[in-house]
Parts: structure tokens; C-alpha cells; sequence
């Protein structure tokens, strides 16, 4: 399924649903239907903020470019990234 940029919610805003998803399901107040409903809608939002922390991920290692344009890499030829913390 793709994702609608357009209609998609702000990183912040799933992450936000997610954790009211959550509450509401370890509540034990859901009914099986909604609980399913919910489980759904989880999925979804998990799939938006992966796929937005994935495209996070691939700008910073385009912004640790040396000033010659070549990637830094680790000594495992991989990208070398930044934490955000």
C-alpha cells in the first residue's frame, strides 16, 4: 500500500496515535472489534514512521558528505550516520 504524503499525519502525530492506541488497548476496555481496528490502524502508523525515520536516516547520510562528495564510510563499508540524540 502507498502511502498519501498528503493525507499521511506528521511523524509527531502517529507517534502520538500510537501511544493513545496503545493505552486504549492495554486498558482492556476495547471490544474485540475495536481492538482489532486498532491493531490495524497501528500497523498503518508504524509503517509511516518507519518509512519517515528510514527517509530521516538517508538525508543525514547525505548531509556527512565530505566536501568532495564521496560518503564517508565505517570500516564495514557502510554509511556512516549520526544519532539524533
Amino acid at each position: 500500500m502507498t502511502e498519501d504524503k498528503q493525507n499521511a499525519p506528521s511523524f509527531e502525530q502517529a507517534y502520538v496515535r500510537l501511544e493513545q492506541i496503545l493505552e486504549k488497548m492495554n486498558s482492556g476496555k476495547a471490544t474485540l472489534e475495536e481492538a482489532i481496528k486498532l491493531y490495524e490502524e497501528a500497523d498503518q502508523l508504524i509503517v509511516s514512521c518507519n518509512t519517515r525515520l528510514n527517509e530521516a536516516e538517508r538525508k543525514i547520510e547525505t548531509l556527512i558528505k565530505t566536501r568532495e562528495g564521496e560518503l564517508l564510510l565505517s570500516q564495514e563499508k557502510q554509511p556512516l550516520t549520526e544519532s539524533f540524540s
